[in-house]
């Protein structure tokens, strides 16, 4: 059976970060994205205002920028050894989060077959956000489900990893779930859960084995 590996970035790849977060460490706002991110978090504000806010703070941001906050940050180990492993077994990885897409699409280049993040504006910013691009919760699923007809499996054949209430609305819909740096509430509703920082060993928590080897 082949199988899709759906990651969250922010908080599960990422060890106790968020992208926004380190891209506006690079910036020197590091109090405003809190301000934000703890908004976000009392449900103050949604994907939507938080990602038309990030996008002001981060008016003077480039591609520098970006490559430093993606090459400094907290990443766990073993995100390309669990990706080449789920390759070489046949089945697909891919990254869906909800933080900007000029992020998130860098970890192409570690091998992930699809990677889905809120569309902005190309950097250096010429333009607004536009909200019909900013992914949400719902929407993740919307996303998992397109790349599930693009690989030609189905939810039933999909696996998620999060960390957050964000993640909730896909973890009920895939029947195996890896709950990575979890809050309480994501744990309880997943099939597996994690602490630590290296995607192996939550990798292994599936079950799997290399290919041609039994798994114990």
């Amino acid at each position: 059976m082949t199988s899709l590996h759906l990651f969250d970035l922010d908080g599960t790849l990422m060890y106790g970060s968020a992208a926004p977060v380190e891209i506006s460490r690079q910036l020197g706002v590091d109090a405003e994205i809190a301000e934000l991110e703890r908004a976000f978090s009392a449900r103050e504000i949604g994907p939507h205002e938080f990602s038309v806010a990030a996008r002001e703070l981060w008016s003077e941001l480039t591609p520098a920028h970006v490559r430093a906050a993606f090459d400094g940050s907290p990443w766990l180990a073993g995100i390309q050894e669990v990706w080449t492993e789920i390759r070489e077994r046949g089945d697909y990885c891919a990254v869906v989060s909800l933080s900007p897409s000029f992020f998130v699409e860098l970890l192409l280049e570690w091998g992930a077959h699809a990677a889905h993040g809120s569309v902005f504006p190309a950097v250096p910013f010429t333009a607004p956000v536009d909200v019909a691009g900013i992914l949400t919760p719902e929407r993740k699923v919307e996303v998992a489900d397109s790349l599930c007809a693009r690989f030609g499996v189905g939810r039933a054949d999909c696996v998620a990893y999060g960390d957050s209430m964000t993640d909730a609305v896909l973890f009920e819909v895939v029947p195996r779930s890896v709950a990575v740096n979890a809050r309480p509430y994501l744990a309880a509703r997943a099939t597996h859960v994690y602490q630590g920082r290296d995607l192996r060993e939550a990798y292994q928590l599936l079950g799997v084995a290399r290919p041609g080897v039994e798994a114990s």
